[in-house]
């Protein structure tokens, strides 16, 4: 005889029924959670919520909350679920203004984290807390002053150099021109930039294609089902993080980043040479021997923690930016030209030499980067977590401790209020006319506020200097193996083309009748 019943299979089924019920009713417990709240919410289904297709992978993130943002045109917020979790989305930009800078303090942790036993992942400046990361904040600030970076500037033109000689070398005269995949060339340029500002490296990825900096660049954002599962439950599911011990930088390249960081700054410290980049900042971080913080110390994994984010933040959101605009001026010819006259007057009066001011003098570039950003920026979302119970004035909305609150930068970018015919690349909506008549708080590529990226004039310098290098040399437009329109890939965390390509013709120009 059986437990409950006469049959042992008639018990396995009642046991499994019972199983399931009870994780059905655990997984629906909070649902109706924005209802019983006079909210909005978008009805979930029970274990995925609201979040199926991203967790197969089938939709990306950004895009998944820009839709949410777009079916609710006339609300100022409404929720939705990650698997049983409630998350709040928010429209409103007086709300978006108050919750990023105004009432910062309610809102200072972002909800996205690393396994805290990944220390390379979790002590960096994007996933680390409060009051942590304000001191580290402050101490990192000073190596992306414009006097430092006008200090470093002399190593990115050796990137250049390195850059402009390998173009060189695939002899691009000629009508026909060659194919070329955008985002691996754009990608090695900043992969050197990081290199070499951040490490005291020369990689040269162009000369050594095997270079483990790429390598190992590659490997952080590959987008298979495991790396892109992993990404997604960083920015979404910090309890699977924690429990199946996710590595923010994945294995291999932590351990590489590991390896490379402590050989530079033995070295370093051996020397006493000084090249005004990162690994001279983290000394001096390490000589001051501070120990005020209780969840960090200035050695060890935590030290190594700054420069492995700036290596992984610096060269993608760069690269992908940079891709991403000559694709759209391979394919609007016409912007393209305009672009290429204003590089070319403005080497004219530098004599042919690109320079720091030279750089942050052309007004059209910055346009083209600019737009690039609206269209295409490399997270498409902003997420916060409410410190501290909130009530949101003017609305009847409270805002509970622990609740994720997520803002659409891709909504954003894309209303046709803020930004009429928004699908059009079209660099005069930043003319400084139209800035100083768009609302504050719609257009926000780099974040707002306290917590807006620290890195956001690098990474502009280096967008800046690899569309300038190009286009001043070379004509790039659409090829047979152009995808128009470019399509995004639904497996990555972050704003990328499917599969990381974007393949353009590249074309030597006569710059002298140009």
């Amino acid at each position: 005889m059986a437990l409950i019943t006469a049959y042992w299979g008639l018990d396995g089924i009642l046991v499994l029924m019972t199983l399931m019920i009870t994780a059905y009713l655990y997984m629906t417990r909070k649902f109706k959670y924005w209802k019983k709240r006079g909210i909005l919410e978008v009805t979930p289904t029970p274990f995925f919520g609201n979040f199926k297709e991203c967790l197969f992978l089938k939709k990306a993130p950004a895009y998944f909350l820009k839709e949410l943002y777009e079916e609710t045109k006339e609300l100022p917020y409404m929720g939705f679920y990650v698997l049983d979790k409630p998350f709040l989305l928010v429209r409103d930009r007086e709300l978006v203004k108050n919750i990023l800078v105004k009432d910062f303090n309610c809102f200072s942790d972002r909800y996205n984290t690393a396994d805290p036993n990944d220390r390379i992942g979790y002590a960096n400046l994007f996933f680390m807390k409060n009051p942590t990361w304000k001191t580290i904040r402050t101490k990192l600030t000073p190596f992306f002053t414009s006097g430092k970076m006008k200090k470093m500037f002399n190593l990115m033109l050796e990137c250049v150099n390195n850059l402009d000689e390998y173009l060189d070398s695939l002899n691009l005269e000629g009508k026909d021109g060659k194919t070329i995949e955008v985002r691996e060339l754009t990608a090695k340029f900043a992969t050197d930039i990081i290199g070499s500002t951040a490490y005291g490296l020369d990689v040269n990825s162009f000369k050594n294609p095997n270079a483990e900096f790429r390598k190992y660049g590659k490997m952080i954002f590959q987008y298979d089902a495991f790396r892109g599962f992993e990404m997604l439950a960083i920015f979404f599911l910090p309890s699977i993080v924690r429990l199946i011990r996710i590595k923010m930088f994945g294995k291999e390249p932590t351990e590489f980043m590991r390896k490379v960081f402590w050989e530079t700054l033995t070295q370093r410290m051996k020397s006493g040479e000084k090249r005004n980049d990162l690994v001279d900042i983290l000394l001096e971080l390490k000589n001051s021997n501070d120990q005020s913080l209780k969840d960090f110390t200035f050695d060890g994994d935590d030290l190594l923690a700054q420069a492995a984010s700036f290596f992984s933040a610096g060269f993608e959101t760069s690269s992908t930016t940079t891709a991403f605009a000559l694709y759209e001026l391979a394919i609007q010819p016409q912007i393209q030209n305009t672009l290429r006259k204003e590089l070319l007057e403005g080497l004219q009066k530098s004599n042919g030499k690109i320079t720091y001011d030279m750089a942050w003098s052309l007004p059209y570039l910055d346009m083209v980067i600019s737009e690039t950003l609206r269209m295409y920026p490399p997270l498409g979302y902003v997420n916060r977590m409410a410190m501290q119970t909130y009530k949101a004035p003017e609305y009847n909305l409270v805002i509970e401790k622990g609740t994720p609150v997520y803002i659409s930068m891709l909504g954003m970018h894309y209303d046709p209020e803020y930004f009429p015919n928004p699908n059009k690349f079209d660099p005069e909506r930043f003319t400084e006319e139209n800035k100083r008549n768009r609302p504050a708080c719609v257009y926000f590529p780099f974040g707002e506020g306290p917590h807006a990226c620290i890195g956001n004039r690098f990474g502009l310098l280096q967008a800046k200097l690899t569309l300038l290098q190009i286009l001043s040399k070379y004509e790039v437009i659409p090829c047979a193996k152009t995808s128009i329109p470019v399509e995004i890939d639904p497996r990555g965390a972050m704003t990328v083309p499917l599969n990381g390509v974007i393949y353009l013709n590249f074309r030597k120009i006569n710059t002298k009748t140009t």
